[in-house]
């Protein structure tokens, strides 16, 4: 039987909350030999209420100890550390917990901890947002009490099976991707040998998602028409619709970005957030050579006096503009008409065109590029894909009738040019 720890307990601060946090030793295989090895985990956050039912309170330190509610906390949490050791094998030395527990004291902590190379979080602010609500709507329950090394690949096959009739197969991937990083996190650990959901299958079944919308170049250009009196929605329509920008890389926009042949996607917001692109690929230098994109810009750098530097859509607190609202209350009722715009007070007839989304300007981008040169590469450059499948998989439309039949008409007269 090995040493009996009991674990050290400290406070530490993340995210503006102080916590305590219990410090003690796991085996771990290093080189092929066993050592020793300090980690730390989240243990309880200081000050949270005790549950009535363990007598009350708040969580922690008199004079320097634990305080009775907290040392009971620690005392079961390295009972759990303790029993895992005692029972490993030479060839499984690191203990085995609970799915949920590895989620919130070992996995959550990773993709948050601030990397001192770069000075930011592993994993963006966004990204584990996305990750918390996976967790919350279909991990919780299904996870429940099992450890990671009691789970199989046949639970996880099981489990996407069950949903096929409430989730899309976009979705499904998605939870798919979210578990294998939990797991693939634990064997880094020596917690488990093998990754169970490497072997977890996709239902055959799961419903396809429906096809994505996006604008002609003529509906692009009858919302940028019907936007007369408001100068920055037009750009903003136009660098989404000609250029490809996504709505985050739209609004992190500065004057400094541009320059007079072209602009530079240095940065994106997400909720608030600024903070660098999507992907390393999605920064990047491109050309303006296009009017539907060079006059609004003139005209809205004009109107805002010709300013050097700052946020080319900036708020009223001086903050990247929240593009949510723009749409919604001045973009919107112009597009689709019948709806007072908040800014002008009008309410202006129908354009001709159903708004859709900002991301169908992307696509639209993306098409109309094919459409017109047939060179997707030249698609993929634009909307900066690491990947031409995610180009014309993803964005890539169905032709229009008028081009399809151009290009056969194309196709006809190559064929009497050989003749």
């Amino acid at each position: 039987m090995g040493h009996i720890q009991r674990g050290h307990i400290y406070e530490g601060k993340r995210e503006g909350k102080t916590y305590f946090y219990v410090r003690y030793y796991v085996t771990k295989i290093i080189d092929g030999k066993p050592e020793r090895v300090q980690v730390s985990e989240r243990l309880v956050e200081k000050g949270a209420s005790v549950p009535p039912e363990e007598g009350g309170g708040i969580y922690e330190m008199k004079s320097g100890k634990p305080g009775k509610a907290l040392k009971l906390k620690l005392e079961a949490f390295m009972l759990k550390i303790n029993q895992g050791q005692h029972t490993a094998t030479s060839g499984d030395l690191a203990s085995d917990m609970s799915i949920a527990d590895f989620w919130e004291q070992r996995y959550l902590p990773y993709c948050e901890e601030i990397v001192k190379l770069t000075g930011k979080p592993r994993k963006k602010p966004s990204t584990v947002r996305g990750y918390k609500q996976i967790w919350n709507q279909h991990f919780k329950t299904h996870f429940g009490k099992l450890t990671l090394r009691q789970y199989e690949p046949r639970l996880g096959t099981r489990f996407l099976q069950s949903l096929t009739a409430t989730q899309g197969r976009n979705t499904l991937k998605h939870i798919r991707a979210l578990a294998s990083s939990i797991f693939s996190r634990a064997v880094v650990e020596e917690r488990i040998k093998m990754n169970p959901w490497h072997d977890v299958t996709m239902p055959e079944d799961a419903i396809e998602p429906e096809q994505t919308e996006h604008y002609t170049l003529e509906e692009a250009e009858d919302m940028i028409s019907a936007l007369v009196d408001h100068v920055d929605c037009q750009l903003v329509l136009a660098l989404s619709c000609f250029l490809g920008l996504r709505p985050g890389e739209i609004a992190a926009l500065k004057w400094e970005d541009f320059d007079s042949e072209s602009v530079h996607i240095r940065r994106s917001v997400v909720r608030g957030n600024v903070d660098t692109p999507k992907t390393r690929e999605s920064i990047a230098e491109l050309p303006l050579v296009d009017d539907h994109i060079l006059i609004p810009l003139e005209l809205w750098r004009q109107k805002s006096g010709n300013p050097k530097s700052g946020w080319v859509f900036p708020s009223q607190n001086n903050a990247p503009v929240d593009l949510h609202n723009l749409v919604a209350r001045v973009i919107v009722p112009h597009v689709n008409g019948g709806e007072t715009c908040i800014r002008c007070k009008k309410t202006p007839k129908q354009s001709g065109v159903t708004w859709k989304s900002l991301y169908a300007g992307r696509r639209g981008a993306c098409t109309l590029v094919i459409e017109r040169t047939s060179k997707a590469e030249l698609a993929q450059a634009l909307l900066r894909h690491k990947s031409m499948s995610t180009t014309l998989n993803v964005y890539k439309k169905a032709i229009s009738p008028e081009a399809f039949r151009s290009g056969l008409k194309a196709l006809a007269a190559g064929y009497e040019t050989k003749a």
